[in-house]
């Protein structure tokens, strides 16, 4: 399945732009969502291909969230990349842990952050 729709979970508007120019710039789709409400919202609205997923968030973090969505059966087919400044080991094996497909610590190189999600194309 080609990735075309992605979805960017991220509280940081910065970051939320940052990653949606580098995005857009290469085609793909993006929506946003700055908390684990609004992702769950625009999830039910339109299901994307994938989902970038930063960790720290006010509410329900981006371990709980991936979790929550990759246990799913609605979402389970949808990667989750975590796109976080938690670049610890011990972060990355949990991110894995809780669903996650693969790990990008910030800040984003986008040649890297691209490869990745050309490969799960």
């Amino acid at each position: 399945m080609a990735i075309r729709k992605i979805l960017l979970v991220d509280d940081s508007k910065t970051e939320l732009h940052h990653l949606t120019d580098i995005l857009s710039k290469r085609g793909y789709s993006v929506r946003t969502a700055e908390n684990g409400d609004d992702a769950m919202r625009r999830l039910a609205e339109d299901k994307p291909d994938l989902i970038l997923m930063d960790v720290v968030m006010p509410g329900q973090n981006g371990f709980q969230l991936t979790r929550t969505i990759t246990r799913d059966p609605r979402f389970e087919d949808v990667p989750v990349i975590m796109c976080t400044s938690k670049g610890l080991e011990t972060d990355k094996v949990w991110g894995m842990r809780q669903g996650a497909r693969d790990y990008v610590v910030k800040p984003v190189d986008a040649d890297e952050l691209v490869t990745k999600i050309k490969n799960f194309d």
